[in-house]
């Protein structure tokens, strides 16, 4: 059953399963790599933000964002 990335245990990899939202919003994501079949992994919380690991990058991302990200 796929669940936001912000309930993603941090240091858990994960695979995206959907990233939902507006057009512009997917597209966003799909720039910094956040595609279907992604490996993912939270590395940490901070504030409302995750910073989370894709693609050997680290990422920030607000809370709302990763939302829309299902692992």
């Amino acid at each position: 059953m796929p669940m936001p990335l912000t309930m993603a245990r941090e240091g858990e990899n994960n695979t995206v399963k959907k990233v939902g939202g507006k057009d512009e919003t997917r597209h966003f994501l799909a720039s910094m790599g956040f595609l279907e079949g992604a490996s993912v992994t939270v590395v940490s919380r901070l504030g409302g933000s995750l910073i989370v690991r894709i693609k050997d990058t680290r990422v920030a991302l607000s809370s709302s964002m990763a939302n829309r990200i299902l692992v």
